[in-house]
């Protein structure tokens, strides 16, 4: 079984829209004719692709300018999911923080497990009754494989993004046979921009050009796995590395290596790097 043929009421809904992968999610399920409801802070942004989707696609997009670790704004959003049509839902909003947890702002650090985890959760939880009941969608969720090991300096992201990992892949399980997909998409290194030789990150001067991925191969690669149910989309070499050591490496090895990486990316909160988007 296929995901829901797009209707005019049926809408697809993508979180973290404004940008990178959830931006091109949005406009890889437009291609296929799903209407939308994008989810982000930055109404201005989403206003833009909005136009730009509805003028090359004729699909009808909505938007929903939401702050997604925030319970009480969340709220509202998962009641109006409830009620409608939701064919698809893609969880790909989420932020990262690098450096020793103990030194981190501490209301960022609940700020990124409200978003990573607990509004992952939230959402699914108001779409999934619906489509149950219709025996048909599809949940994509954007974990990493981050979450597949122990990364010291990278602790709440590894942590929440672990959650998402598992919380996919037993919500499949127990979903097998109700006609609703679900899939997770765990990437490593995506690059939503070209980058300028002038102001690079760290993360561009380590990592080669050739090992990146974009976000619209991603995108395309992750809707393609949706609809065939498939259980887990890992694009690129280092994500496929990080998958491997993360399952079968030990951790005594694994997490020295990964945390002195991890550690140079400094311990500021990043809310989305604009280069380096680790979903």
């Amino acid at each position: 079984m296929s995901l829901p043929l797009p209707t005019t009421e049926s809408r697809a809904v993508v979180t973290g829209a404004s940008s990178g992968i959830g931006a091109a999610l949005a406009t890889e399920l437009a291609t296929r004719g799903f209407s939308l409801i994008l989810v982000a802070r930055r109404e201005e942004l989403l206003d833009e692709l909005a136009h730009r989707l509805t003028l090359t696609h004729g699909v009808a997009v909505e938007v929903r300018a939401v702050d997604l670790s925030d319970r009480i704004a969340r709220g509202v959003l998962t009641d109006e999911l409830a009620k409608r049509e939701i064919a698809v839902l893609c969880n790909n909003a989420g932020i990262a923080t690098f450096g020793a947890v103990s030194e981190l702002d501490p209301e960022y650090e609940r700020t990124q497990m409200e978003l990573n985890a607990v509004a992952v959760h939230d959402l699914t939880l108001a779409v999934l009754p619906g489509m149950i009941e219709r025996r048909g969608g599809g949940i994509l969720i954007s974990g990493s494989a981050a979450g597949n090991m122990a990364i010291p300096n990278n602790a709440t992201y590894a942590a929440s993004k672990a959650f998402a990992n598992t919380f996919c892949e037993s919500l499949r399980g127990e979903l097998k046979g109700s006609g609703v997909h679900v899939s997770l998409l765990a990437p490593g290194p995506v690059r939503t921009e070209i980058p300028d030789p002038t102001d690079q990150s760290i993360v561009d001067r380590v990592v080669p050009d050739f090992l990146w991925v974009s976000s619209e191969y991603t995108a395309k690669i992750s809707i393609d796995a949706l609809y065939r149910n498939k259980m887990r989309v890992v694009p690129g070499v280092i994500s496929k590395g990080m998958s491997v050591a993360g399952q079968y490496g030990p951790r005594s090895f694994t997490a020295p290596i990964a945390g002195a990486f991890y550690k140079k990316l400094g311990a500021k909160p990043t809310p989305r790097p604009r280069k380096f988007i680790r979903k």
